[in-house]
């Protein structure tokens, strides 16, 4: 399979592993990368890049979405189209993008969606669309249990500035009230490898996306005991994740403060659901593992571009693809 790869430039998050690892799985697969000021003018890029998309099985982008509802006239003229979403639990949960995804995918019917959610998955089928798990993961090449003193009892590392992180925040907020939790955001790279590195309990509360977010996948990597915010057993399930054996779950901050202190009283559990967890990320959730799910879900035939009034009710028409 050709693939043809259309990546941001500047990411807080380093993806280029995953890239590499779709690109090692295919027959061809070129990487662009846009910068910001480029994907807001995506056509105009293409045209002077002299991108020729026919010459791909596939063309997917991994663009910023916000920058990408707003040229959905260009992007439907892509063929072979694919889009991975890493962000489309937004799109269920309170925030400014809430219903926002199903409109801007309501434009573009035929192509496949590549969803990082499982329960988000299923309602995008649901609604109709072309929608397949792949699964969030984790940087294999550059996040390891280094095996050093874990001298921070408890910490979290991350964003807390953008409105969906609200819940994050407030919760933190409040357990920071009753546990001595270091808060902290880093680097990418050797900052945040040697930071995960120095925490026992590291404490992730994905409120209210009912989707495991990357840094729980980084963090059992690291060698962390990961408490995590229950997000369903839709999840779990898919994920492997089992309370108290490979992750530490909870639904309040008294539920956690309840494991907690089992766990500081027994250090020996404490050591095996971190190990669990450790190998559980290393043999199911890298982004290798990742690749291969991109990869598969790639094969089938994509959907025709048919009028979208097949599909939702919409007036415009579009000439057919061969699939």
């Amino acid at each position: 399979m050709k693939i043809l790869l259309l990546v941001q430039e500047q990411q807080r998050s380093i993806f280029d592993t995953w890239y590499d690892a779709i690109a090692a799985k295919t027959e061809k697969c070129d990487i662009i990368r846009v910068s910001s000021q480029e994907q807001k003018r995506l056509k105009k890029f293409i045209v002077k890049s002299k991108v020729d998309f026919t010459q791909y099985d596939r063309v997917i982008l991994f663009l910023r979405y916000k920058k990408m509802m707003r040229q959905v006239s260009f992007i439907q003229s892509i063929p072979n189209l694919a889009i991975i979403e890493l962000d489309a639990y937004q799109n269920y949960c309170e925030s400014k993008y809430n219903g926002r995804f199903t409109s801007y995918f309501k434009q573009l019917p035929w192509a496949r969606i590549l969803c990082t959610g499982k329960s988000h998955t299923q309602s995008l089928c649901e609604e109709g669309f072309d929608a397949c798990f792949i699964g969030k993961a984790y940087d294999h090449k550059i996040l390891k249990n280094l095996h050093s003193k874990r001298d921070i009892e408890l910490a979290f590392l991350g964003s807390l500035q953008a409105g969906v992180y609200k819940y994050r925040r407030e919760f933190l907020e409040e357990l920071a009230k009753k546990e001595p939790i270091l808060i902290k955001r880093t680097d990418s790279g050797q900052e945040y490898l040697e930071m995960l590195n120095r925490i026992k309990f590291f404490i992730s509360p994905d409120i209210p996306f009912k989707e495991y977010m990357i840094k729980n996948f980084e963090a059992m990597a690291c060698g962390c005991v990961l408490f995590t915010w229950n997000n369903g057993e839709i999840e779990n399930k898919e994920l492997g994740f089992i309370d108290m054996e490979n992750v530490v779950l909870y639904t309040s901050i008294d539920e956690l403060q309840t494991k907690l202190n089992l766990l500081r009283k027994n250090d020996d559990l404490s050591m095996n659901i971190a190990a669990n967890g450790q190998k559980l990320v290393e043999a199911h959730h890298t982004w290798e593992h990742s690749a291969d799910k991109i990869i598969e879900q790639l094969q089938a035939p994509l959907r025709k571009r048919v009028s979208e009034s097949s599909f939702f009710g919409l007036s415009k028409h579009y000439k057919l693809d061969t699939p």
